[in-house]
Formats: C-alpha cells, sequence, structure tokens
C-alpha cells in the first residue's frame, strides 16, 4: 500500500462535500500538473490518502481511499490528462495544521514541507503514521 495527499481548496471542493460523495467517491479531477498526474498514474485501489485543505484552513482534516485507477479526466478532451476516484474514510479527528507539520523533525523532508504547491504528492509510510498519530488516529489505518 501507498500514501498520498490530496489538496484541495475548500471553496472549491471540501472534506463535508467529499464525503457526500459516499462509497462511490469522486474522480480527483482538474489537476494540470504533470508530476501530480503521474503520481495518480502510481496509484493503486486501496491506496490511501489525506485529505488537505489548501488555502484556507491549511490542515489534514480527513483520510480518503482510491476507489478508481486513473483513467481520463472528463474535465478536458486532452488525452493526456487523467485522475482518479477517490472516496472518504474517515475524519480526522484534531486536524492537523501545516504550522504543526513544520515544526515536527520527524516530517522535515515532507514533500509538503519542501514543495507545498504540488497538489497530489507522496507520503511516506513512517510521515503517514506521525500524521495520524499527531491527527489522534492510533494506529495509523
Amino acid at each position: 500500500m501507498k500514501y498520498w495527499l490530496f489538496k484541495s481548496e475548500p471553496d472549491s471542493w471540501s472534506w463535508e462535500r467529499q464525503k457526500a460523495k459516499g462509497k462511490a467517491g469522486q474522480q480527483w479531477d482538474g489537476v494540470r500538473n504533470y508530476q501530480a498526474r503521474n503520481n495518480m498514474g502510481a496509484m493503486e485501489i486501496g491506496d490511501l490518502g489525506f485529505f488537505y485543505h489548501s488555502n484556507q484552513g491549511l490542515d489534514v482534516v480527513g483520510i480518503v481511499e482510491v476507489c478508481a485507477l486513473a483513467h481520463h479526466d472528463t474535465t478536458t478532451d486532452d488525452p493526456r490528462w487523467v485522475c482518479v476516484d477517490i472516496r472518504a474514510v474517515r475524519d480526522v479527528p484534531k486536524p492537523v495544521t501545516l504550522n504543526d507539520i513544520k515544526a515536527n523533525p520527524k516530517l522535515a523532508d515532507m514533500v509538503l514541507v519542501n514543495n507545498s504547491r504540488l497538489s497530489v504528492q507522496p507520503v511516506s509510510a513512517a510521515e503517514w503514521k506521525e500524521v495520524c498519530s499527531m491527527g489522534g488516529i492510533d494506529p495509523a489505518p
């Protein structure tokens, strides 16, 4: 299993809207960055990810699961762009802020700390466990 982080501006797509999609989930569309696209292409069914509110909140608020492999992004006719579908798994009881992540030396190498603009990014297993613990989820799923 691999771990990821999905960033969304809550005004565009919030955690509450993601949860409302239920088990069917929602395609993670509109990504127009090659590195983020390649990350989605590497995902497998069952991979887990953090749902991160960017611009407002700046915090990890939920956990999602990849429920459909990379496929054509229906928001464009350009065949270069793909997306995965994700579904909400659970809330993070204590949202983990970007400031908390940056202050934790165990997370100094996390992509979110070093390349905060990347909208879909990998998370190591150790980072996953640490952020889950910070958010009140122990043991980490």
